[in-house]
């Protein structure tokens, strides 16, 4: 595939997005590489029970690519990935990915001003420009749990659903609480003879409100775009106001507590239980969480919450810090993802030789999220701190791909074959954006994937996605150095 424009990584929601960008903007000759032997990512992986997304649909879809005729308020995973497939057809990007195509490492060759990049096959491309569509939520984490392979029963991570096993009837040990597991548990719990829940620490949760989309309103969307169009942007700005209750001990934040605990006093009738549920840390240090029937699955005969730590699996079961060996059938992790190990496991060199690894030793950062110093032409989508807490991934994700399409363009315009983020405009960035990042709840006293062990928040934006897209609309070009 000679003549690359660039090589992308990933053919989830960023990767799409990016080819689409790349090609509207003249720059088509493209090579999307992709792991798997479909596209999807996130929604590819995660075919759990009761798998959907905690951000409205009409939001959680590309602005250029309405759907008028998605069935619900917050669609399932099956629904989202078959938009995903038809956005790729209709965009005319499908055959540019390269399917089963797993990248090990790609170096950045100084004398050619291209990327390089290894598949795992040993095969190699290259292209000047390098776009990485990872995603955070792509490797699956155990959360260190010793024991797992000595467990007699079946067991598997969430995103790896094992769907040839039938749990009717069967003790299944669902260990963690988090975003996953709220969804998957309901529906375990309908067919399952026992369900023990292992949380570790209880989460804020509220309402999805979700409800089906009446065919007359579908019919309304697909006859006149414009009131889809007008609807989406409304729920972006809804949303976008929920930024406030991510900043520490306002009125927003006390609010938006009240709204979860008021929601758990009502579900969760009895006092013991409903303890055990109640956080102690400010409201969005953690992941918020939204279900319309996980609670109202705590109050099943055949549902038990155990707040014990987790100390080892055992043959028969799970053992918990007090001694106390739980007997099971099979075990469900929902232990989440390695999230501040930004696009491991692959090898990226950039200027010299110098790793990613390297140069985050400390924790990831970027400029923006999209670029690295030291490492020319190499851009990001959904990179370090560009994740939200209150909005959805999709209008970041957009605003990358148009960014990264307006620095191609400066390129060619400047007859230039590179360009380099500085490192004083990156250091500055993250200086503001770390102290920026200590009014908001994530910086509270909790462990979240946000961070890193040492304390650093590495994941999340630290304002709206208006500010992010103010941010990014006309790149800074004085922050980067051009190579001829």
């Amino acid at each position: 595939m000679a003549g690359l424009d660039a090589i992308v990584i990933g053919a989830g929601f960023g990767g799409l997005a990016a080819a689409i960008k790349l090609k509207r903007a003249g720059f088509g000759r493209l090579a999307v590489l992709e792991k798997a032997g479909r596209l999807g990512g996130t929604w590819r992986d995660n075919t759990y029970p009761g798998a959907a997304c905690d951000v409205p649909s009409r939001l959680y879809s590309y602005s250029f690519a309405l759907n008028p005729n998605w069935s619900r308020a917050y669609s399932g995973q099956v629904e989202i990935q078959q938009y995903m497939e038809d956005v790729a057809d209709r965009f005319g990007v499908r055959s540019m990915i390269r399917f089963n195509a797993e990248v090990a490492r790609a170096d950045w060759a100084e004398a050619g001003k291209v990327w390089r990049v290894t598949l795992v096959n040993g095969e190699t491309l290259e292209a000047p420009v390098l776009v990485s569509a990872l995603g955070q939520l792509n490797r699956p984490s155990f959360a260190g749990i010793p024991g797992r392979e000595t467990f007699k029963g079946e067991s598997w991570h969430s995103a790896r659903w094992n769907h040839e096993v039938d749990l009717s009837g069967k003790t299944v040990a669902c260990i963690g609480s988090g975003a996953s597991a709220i969804q998957y548990i309901p529906e375990v719990a309908k067919t399952a003879g026992k369900v023990l829940i292992f949380q570790r620490t209880p989460n804020y949760i509220i309402p999805r409100l979700d409800k089906p989309t009446p065919d007359w309103l579908r019919r309304l969307y697909k006859a006149v775009p414009l009131v889809d169009r007008i609807f989406r942007f409304t729920i972006w700005q809804m949303m976008d106001l929920r930024f406030r209750a991510f900043k520490r001990d306002t009125p927003a934040a006390e609010g938006f507590r009240k709204l979860a605990t008021g929601y758990l006093e009502r579900q969760i009738a009895d006092p013991e239980l409903r303890a055990k549920l109640t956080p102690d840390y400010p409201i969005g240090c953690k992941r918020i969480l939204i279900s319309d029937d996980y609670y109202q699955a705590l109050n099943r005969d055949n549902v038990e919450l155990i707040t014990e730590a987790v100390s080892e699996i055992t043959p028969k079961g799970v053992k918990t810090a007090d001694g106390t060996e739980h007997a099971c059938d099979a075990i469900v992790y929902g232990t989440g993802f390695d999230t501040t190990h930004f696009l491991a496991p692959l090898e990226i060199h950039g200027v010299g030789g110098w790793t990613l690894t390297e140069a985050w030793k400390d924790g990831a950062e970027a400029y923006l999220g999209v670029t690295v110093s030291g490492f020319p032409n190499l851009f990001m989508l959904y990179g370090p701190n560009t994740n939200l807490g209150h909005n959805s991934i999709i209008v970041m994700l957009e605003a990358q791909a148009d960014y990264i399409v307006q620095c191609l363009r400066e390129l060619r315009r400047r007859k230039a074959r590179a360009l380099d983020v500085k490192p004083a405009a990156q250091s500055d960035f993250n200086v503001q954006l770390q102290k920026d990042l200590e009014a908001t709840a994530w910086a509270g006293e909790c462990s979240s994937w946000y961070k890193t062990a040492s304390g650093k928040i590495t994941n999340n934006w630290s304002d709206d996605t208006a500010a992010y897209r103010k941010r990014t609309a006309r790149p800074a070009f004085e922050d980067y150095a051009f190579a001829a």
